[in-house]
């Protein structure tokens, strides 16, 4: 799911935005960095054992990941930051075109 350039400098204004909105600690942004970071590596693993994955199969791999972020973050967020976090991940969905599952 290439993204064209200005779609790229718009998904990294709107990380920089929300990194502001979230006031993370400095123990809080490296939580965060490594989570995303592993997160990252599991798709690139998934993308090259599974060279032709349909958008789905990769949207699917991608959804899992979340999920098991989303169980990391909850450990070390504040409820105001876990609120601003979910309202970015579905803002995300919906930039990206993502169907939701109701």
């Amino acid at each position: 799911m290439p993204l064209t350039p200005d779609q790229r400098e718009q998904v990294a204004n709107e990380l920089k935005k929300f990194a502001g909105d979230l006031n993370l600690t400095d123990d809080q942004k490296n939580k965060l960095r490594g989570f995303m970071e592993q997160a990252r590596e599991k798709v690139q693993a998934y993308r090259t054992a599974n060279p032709n994955a349909s958008k789905a199969d990769l949207m699917k791999a991608i959804g899992q990941n979340r999920d098991q972020i989303r169980e990391q973050v909850v450990k070390f967020l504040t409820p105001d930051q876990l609120t601003k976090w979910d309202s970015a991940v579905k803002n995300a969905k919906e930039f990206l075109g993502e169907k939701l599952a109701a």
